[in-house]
């Protein structure tokens, strides 16, 4: 799907916000609908279904943690909290809700167009594709289920979040960055840290025949990691 076959729903009390992002959106193509109040919004989405929202938490009628859960008991389209609160407990509490992604206020539009591209990617690849195999590794991105030759293995959250975005880039280098920045919604959690190392090394675990000479999520040294796409 390309941008103008989208639709965004904006939910948000403030008409500035909602003008100048609706404006810019408009001019990436995409068909966009706003709504002020919570429940109007709620009403909205159950009639356009649009394919993504972005929801503000401080509404005067509803708290938008409850529209989120609201909407995810009935839709499954991505939700992108749009707040002031930027306590750690409140990106929390949003993401339990079931958002798939938080931007604290003020923001630039740029990183907001980038998450929603990267939203509608992540989207696209799953109905692209229901199943990818490389070399013995079977992925079924409908049931979430990983298999290494024909044996089930059970994977984290974030290690398949992990393994979807290599294999979604074969043969490329990732960098550190990039990769905390899209598995995580605060990479500044993990700055300073090794994380990602930690999850990588599960992984690895997990479906690398030789978890100590892998040949699938390769390091790069003083970059990031590769997937192999060509390993047998």
């Amino acid at each position: 799907m390309t941008g103008p076959s989208k639709t965004i729903l904006i939910i948000d009390d403030d008409k500035d916000i909602v003008q100048t992002v609706k404006g810019n959106l408009s001019l990436d193509g995409y068909k966009v609908i706003c709504s002020y109040l919570g429940r109007q919004g709620i009403e909205m989405a159950e009639t356009y279904q649009p394919n993504l929202v972005l929801l503000d938490l401080n509404l005067p009628d509803m708290d938008g943690i409850s529209i989120c859960e609201i909407l995810r008991k009935s839709f499954d389209f991505p939700i992108i909290m749009l707040t002031a609160r930027d306590s750690l407990p409140d990106k929390v509490l949003g993401l339990k809700s079931g958002a798939d992604d938080y931007i604290v206020k003020p923001f630039e539009y740029l990183e907001l167009s980038a998450r929603i591209t990267a939203i509608f990617n992540r989207v696209d690849r799953s109905l692209v594709k229901e199943k990818q195999e490389f070399k013995g590794l079977e992925i079924n991105y409908k049931t979430r289920q990983v298999s290494i030759r024909g044996q089930i293995v059970k994977l984290t959250k974030t290690e398949f979040q992990l393994l979807e975005l290599f294999v979604s880039h074969p043969d490329k280098t990732l960098s550190r960055k990039f990769i905390e920045k899209q598995i995580w919604w605060d990479s500044q959690l993990y700055s300073h840290s090794r994380a990602l190392d930690v999850h990588i090394q599960r992984l690895r675990k997990k479906i690398e025949q030789n978890p100590e000479t892998p040949a699938l999520i390769i390091t790069i040294s003083g970059v990031g990691y590769k997937f192999n796409s060509l390993s047998s």
